[in-house]
């Protein structure tokens, strides 16, 4: 039995001397050390206790060690679990103590908060690898053998948890199997082209879905190469463009970039590919990138439960607006959300997924997992959309008032609660409204009592130690009341409305 995964990742048909892995210093690493590397990790997970199916959870920064720890936990049968490095340790706490796993990696600086932590959830082993590569973990690696067996896993056994917000506030692990991760990196390398030649400009942080999975596997399955970068900075990215073929980004990479003079068709004229996703794409700024540069953004969709579901064409119309058409081997449909019944072109809906592509279910949460699954085996998405008469798939809101900004999933509901638990706070309601950087910003609007003396700056700062940064209003409001139906229900669309030109220049 093979590990499914891995051996499609370290196909020896791509020669190991090619460089898969390069720096804005000019150096680089082959895919004969990147491999050599994940041997070493994945005998150190093994000395660790590490066995097929445990967890590891990750919150450390971008870096090509980092990587090659993921690639050696898959290749030892382990579960890695990715965690934004933007989370507190209250955050912390409760994803270790939910994923269970036997090795917490984390930053030489947060080691001793989160010790205790790990110690309370029963974690065996705390190790760190920082920025630069170095930490506990990165010198046992140093020190161990260079060579090792792959351990057997099949397509159905599970080689990540990417954790996503709830409803209620507490995130769900959605458990992603070998092939789910395998057939949409092959997908995409066949549908965007991808060979041996390309350069992928790479600046996405690499614990969520589209850094992690779109990009990386991508690359590594067609052989291509990736010009590994620690964060996004327009200058850098201009000044490394002539190097790449290719680029992957979120709507605020494409935004930021029209601001610099140094955007040209020339600075462009050799790319192939510009892809955005993880946020919506503001069909003004598909317009302005195409005029200023010549060239189309090919917007797609996915979600952190299913990779991508669907792309704008390679060849053919990148529809500004739009998410473009199923990718192969997958299907999407649009159906009332209450019945089921199946609507047609223009209607709008549930927008529902099947394919190898979509995953196994949530971590120790099979209520959860049977309520988000029609009988047929389509996932309910939560978002909802169109298809158009020449098969375009139109995202066009999303349930459950999921924010998305920056890329990152905000659930109101987890921002509500911290905001509700103040004293002098009667409720609150959270909202996302047009950003031109990150997509939607994060609102709140909060009622208070009359004898409070909150202020927004107060609420602002009762958040910063207790969510991620992505997830603190960017604005707080306070009023006398939130506005109702006739059930009660405080309406969210009126408060968007009303504050919808917030961030407008």
């Amino acid at each position: 039995m093979s590990n499914h995964l891995f051996d499609i990742i370290a196909d020896t048909s791509h020669p190991a001397t090619h460089n898969v892995v390069r720096f804005p210093d000019g150096s680089a690493w082959t895919r004969a050390q990147l491999l050599e590397r994940t041997a070493r990790y994945a005998n150190v997970l093994h000395s660790l206790g590490v066995k097929p199916g445990d967890r590891i959870c990750l919150q450390i920064e971008k870096s090509v060690e980092t990587m090659a720890l993921t690639l050696g936990a898959v290749r030892a049968g382990a579960v890695f679990v990715p965690l934004n490095t933007a989370y507190t340790t209250a955050e912390i706490s409760y994803f270790i103590g939910d994923a269970e796993p036997r090795l917490l990696v984390c930053d030489p600086s947060r080691r001793e908060a989160l010790s205790q932590a790990a110690d309370k959830a029963g974690v065996t082993h705390v190790e760190t690898l920082g920025a630069d590569g170095l930490g506990s973990l990165a010198s046992l690696a140093d020190a161990a053998s260079p060579d090792f067996a792959p351990v057997a896993r099949g397509a159905d056994d599970i080689a990540a948890i990417l954790y996503t917000s709830g409803t209620t506030g507490r995130s769900k692990g959605a458990m992603l199997s070998h092939d789910n991760l395998a057939s949409n990196a092959l997908t995409l390398k066949d549908y965007w082209q991808f060979t041996p030649q390309d350069v992928l400009l790479h600046a996405l942080p690499i614990y969520h879905t589209h850094g992690l999975f779109v990009a990386i596997n991508t690359v590594l399955v067609s052989g291509a190469s990736m010009i590994f970068l620690s964060k996004f900075d327009p200058d850098q990215i201009l000044r490394l463009m002539p190097q790449a073929t290719c680029m992957m980004g979120v709507p605020t990479f494409y935004t930021r970039l029209l601001q610099h003079e140094g955007l040209t068709r020339d600075a462009t004229k050799h790319m192939r590919l510009f892809v955005s996703g993880s946020a919506p794409l503001l069909a003004e700024t598909h317009r302005e990138w195409s005029a200023r540069t010549g060239h189309a953004i090919l917007e797609r969709y996915g979600m952190t439960e299913t990779n991508m579901n669907t792309s704008n064409p390679y060849e053919g119309d990148r529809v500004a607006g739009t998410v473009g058409f199923p990718l192969p081997g997958i299907t999407v449909r649009v159906v009332d959300p209450d019945t089921g019944k199946h609507f047609g072109v223009d209607e709008i809906g549930m927008l529902e997924v099947k394919g190898p592509n979509v995953f196994k279910g949530y971590w120790r949460m099979p209520e959860k997992t049977a309520s988000e699954f029609r009988a047929d085996g389509f996932f309910i998405t939560g978002d909802l959309g169109k298809i158009d008469a020449r098969g375009y798939v139109h995202i066009v809101g999303r349930g459950k008032d999921l924010i998305i900004s920056g890329g990152f999933n905000v659930y109101p509901k987890e921002v509500e609660t911290e905001i509700d638990s103040m004293d002098g706070v009667i409720e609150s309601a959270v909202i996302g409204v047009p950003h031109p950087d990150f997509g939607e910003g994060v609102v709140a609007v909060v009622v208070v009592t009359k004898t409070a003396k909150l202020d927004d700056k107060q609420i602002i700062a009762h958040l910063a130690d207790r969510l991620a940064k992505f997830k603190q209003p960017k604005f707080v409001f306070i009023v006398d009341d939130l506005p109702r139906n006739t059930m009660g229900k405080v309406q969210k669309n009126l408060l968007r409305d009303q504050h919808k030109d917030l961030f407008k220049a």
